[in-house]
């Protein structure tokens, strides 16, 4: 059974326009590519993480990430920098154009989905509306 990976939220990319080619599926940033190598090493059975959405939170919808240690047969793959990510059948209407990057504080660590796709958030930041 696939485990969660990390915590993510959710930023509504309204007045940002993301650098994303046209057909692009997923964009991840240098932090984030840096981040997911980093998890990857200590689990050398992974070939990558899998990105989907879940119907839960406030808002409706929410991101789930997990390790894969395998691409599912309808999955689409993301290769960038060394770094495989997968994302879920479900999602991938939902992520298109959407830029992962990850994120470090003093308070938290998380990655966080610059979705252009997305009408609203919830107040929490953990789920949101298409």
């Amino acid at each position: 059974m696939a485990t969660a990976v990390v915590r993510a939220s959710v930023r509504a990319a309204r007045d940002r326009r993301l650098r994303v080619p046209v057909r692009a599926a997923l964009l991840l940033t240098s932090s984030a590519v840096q981040r997911i190598k980093n998890l990857l090493e200590h689990r050398p059975e992974c070939v990558g993480l899998k990105v989907g959405v879940r119907t839960r939170g406030c808002s409706g919808l929410s991101y789930v990430i997990e390790y894969a240690t395998e691409k599912g047969k309808f999955d689409e793959e993301v290769n960038q920098d060394g770094v495989r990510v997968f994302i879920d059948q479900k999602a991938q209407l939902t992520l298109l154009g959407t830029e992962m990057d990850f994120i470090e504080t003093k308070l938290s660590s998380e990655f966080v989905f610059n979705n252009p796709n997305i009408k609203g958030t919830c107040g929490c930041g953990e789920s949101f509306t298409l």
